[in-house]
């Protein structure tokens, strides 16, 4: 999940860099709102993983 997080967020930097340089003016509002969709994924899902395995972490101790 984390790694499908990271590669959208890259996907979405570049294209942020493509609409906002104005080689692609008509997405750049597109770019924007894919930027900002995947950056609360990309820090979701760390903080998903990182519950995950301190759940795990505490299930071992118990």
């Amino acid at each position: 999940m984390l790694s499908w997080a990271l590669t959208f967020f890259i996907l979405a930097i570049i294209a942020g860099v493509l609409g906002f340089t104005g080689i692609a003016s008509a997405t750049a509002g597109i770019a924007k709102l894919l930027f900002v969709v995947f950056l609360i994924l990309f820090v979701a899902s760390f903080f998903f993983k990182a519950a995950g395995k301190a759940d795990n972490f505490v299930d071992r101790n118990l």
